[in-house]
């Protein structure tokens, strides 16, 4: 179960949602990667490189909250929908920013950390960042691009959320899975959320029986032969 403006929503999976990131949050990204690339052909899952934690041990899951936005001067407005989204962000939620390409302002600093996790959102995907050092005391995981002391309003503002996105070559769409970690995001698509986890989990305790073979000596010829990879 979830809560969604202050109500309980059922979870979309065969398991709670808390569950569900806990054991996500388990893995790491390349394994979710190899399973979404072999076992579903779905090449383009990897959210763009640039986007990094703003600590390495930064780990993240849940459920995406899109927001648009773009450079703007305009700000008629804007405040009362920054107000409105923050009041529906979700417990669970990673919050995913599509900037259009911003390169100057900040989306995201303490005062929006303060908010997200008071509704339980547990993390964000965003260009830019500013109160970087309140958002580390938070301790709130934020996946970002660059750090500006430039604020958005009057620079840029949000267009509409909780509609899909697009990140880089990945559409996200609202209620898809989201997961990052040192290496990056990746977004799962709802529907086979479970299942990537599960195969996932697969692919983690094969390879500790592949690191068993190699630290025993093993060729990794021989490695390949008894169903090992590299």
């Amino acid at each position: 179960m979830m809560k969604s403006n202050g109500m309980l929503v059922e979870s979309p999976f065969p398991i709670s949602i808390q569950e569900m990131k806990q054991r996500y949050l388990k893995l790491y990204s390349g394994a979710v990667n190899d399973v979404l690339r072999f076992k579903y052909n779905l090449h383009a899952s990897s959210l763009p490189a640039t986007f990094a934690p703003l600590r390495e041990e930064m780990k993240m899951a849940g459920l995406a909250f899109t927001v648009k936005g773009g450079p703007d001067i305009t700000t008629d407005g804007e405040m009362e929908m920054r107000a409105k989204m923050l009041e529906e962000l979700h417990e669970d939620s990673i919050v995913v920013w599509d900037c259009s390409s911003e390169t100057v302002t900040s989306q995201w600093g303490e005062v929006m950390t303060m908010a997200a996790i008071r509704a339980g959102c547990c993390g964000a995907v965003v260009n830019g960042i500013r109160d970087t050092q309140s958002i580390l005391e938070q301790k709130f995981p934020v996946f970002h691009k660059y750090k500006s002391n430039t604020g958005m309003l009057g620079r840029f503002r949000m267009y509409h959320y909780q509609k899909p996105v697009l990140m880089g070559e990945v559409i996200v769409k609202p209620g898809d899975w989201v997961f990052g970690d040192i290496d990056g995001v990746i977004s799962i698509p709802k529907e086979i959320a479970y299942e990537v986890l599960l195969a996932a989990e697969e692919i983690i305790e094969k390879e500790a029986d592949i690191r068993d073979m190699v630290e025993s000596g093993m060729s990794p010829t021989d490695v390949v032969k008894n169903g090992g990879y590299f």
